[in-house]
């Protein structure tokens, strides 16, 4: 094992603490599934219904209900009646970020 560097001795370390760890490990969790990530990216983009990320996903409507369910309850989605129409939207802002780092490291398109 090597010596730690002369920038990084004495400095004092910035930890976040293990229950707000364990809060975004939760959240991370249920990000990691691909129609999860894919109905994400989607929603960076503008706002959708459940049907047209059950059709982008090519899975039925009752299981994105499910997956969009899972993400609202993390707080990273919230969702807005419009008529007879739910429309979902994110609402975690740094859901972005984490995308822009899924697709440098996995690619776009």
């Amino acid at each position: 094992m090597t010596a730690p560097s002369a920038r990084s001795r004495g400095k004092k370390l910035r930890l976040t603490n293990l229950e707000a760890l364990g809060h975004a490990a939760e959240c991370l969790k249920t990000l990691a599934h691909p129609h999860r990530l894919r109905m994400v990216q989607m929603l960076l983009q503008r706002d959708f219904t459940v049907g047209e990320l059950a059709e982008a996903c090519e899975i039925p409507s009752h299981m994105a209900s499910e997956h969009l369910r899972l993400m609202q309850r993390c707080g990273l989605l919230t969702s807005q009646k419009e008529g007879r129409r739910v429309y979902y939207q994110v609402a975690e802002d740094h859901l972005a970020s984490i995308m822009q780092c899924v697709e440098a490291r996995f690619g776009v398109g």
